[in-house]
């Protein structure tokens, strides 16, 4: 079994949910007793949020270049990042790390094109959803035409990932806003939507919307690290 380093931290709420995951993966292949061989190198959400909200890319980079090379000496074999918006910066933190990167986005992309689906919203924070990173990423990589929310819509799940579910906060009106949103943007084309924010899929979930493919880039995510620990 391959070691597993995370770059967590961002929320602890997802990395919580990371580690339960991908023991669970472990456990169901391998049965018995077994669970992941994993190594955590937490950031401070703070020191994240203040370098995303002030445009600090490089300064972020830099402190996450330090978290995975921290899980290079500790004896991880690859390593994940549990923030979508911080793999804007993947090819920079992982600079001389002589381990590889998975990365969130391709888990994701390959369980869009097996469902066929070719135009997707995207959700997340602010930042992921006005960069034009991640819906590049998925248009070179998987062929796929994605759809963001407004700028208002935005600012509102930017919002509630900060105000609420970074604080382990989950109310039934934040839910409704998001629900409102990914049926505003079915109604604009969509044919799914990527749960592009690791913390989102704890607010809503493929349940509330079942007519509606939902993409939960956590669980895709903590899925192929396992498979990869296990198979690669």
């Amino acid at each position: 079994m391959k070691t597993i380093g995370i770059i967590g931290g961002s929320t602890d709420i997802a990395t919580v949910e990371y580690y339960k995951l991908i023991n669970e993966h472990v456990r169901r292949e391998l049965g018995g007793l077994h669970t992941g061989e994993i190594i955590i190198n937490s950031m401070d959400l703070a020191q994240s949020a203040r370098f995303v909200n002030n445009q600090l890319w490089d300064e972020g980079a830099a402190y996450l270049h330090a978290k995975a090379k921290s899980l290079e000496r500790a004896g991880a074999d690859f390593i994940i990042c549990v923030s979508n918006t911080w793999h804007r910066v993947a090819d920079k933190f992982m600079a001389g790390v002589d381990l590889p990167l998975l990365h969130i986005a391709d888990p994701t992309g390959a369980a869009i094109q097996e469902q066929g689906l070719r135009n997707v919203a995207l959700l997340g924070t602010k930042a992921t959803m006005s960069s034009p990173y991640l819906p590049d990423l998925f248009t070179s990589r998987f062929g796929l035409t994605v759809t963001v929310p407004s700028e208002e819509q935005q600012d509102l799940i930017d919002g509630v990932i900060f105000g609420e579910i970074s604080h382990g906060q989950f109310t039934k009106a934040s839910r409704d806003a998001y629900l409102d949103i990914i049926d505003d943007l079915v109604a604009r084309g969509a044919q799914g939507v990527i749960l592009g924010c690791t913390e989102i899929p704890l607010l809503v979930s493929q349940a509330d919307r079942p007519q509606i493919p939902m993409f939960d880039t956590l669980r895709l995510h903590a899925r192929a690290a396992a498979m990869k620990a296990l198979y690669e």
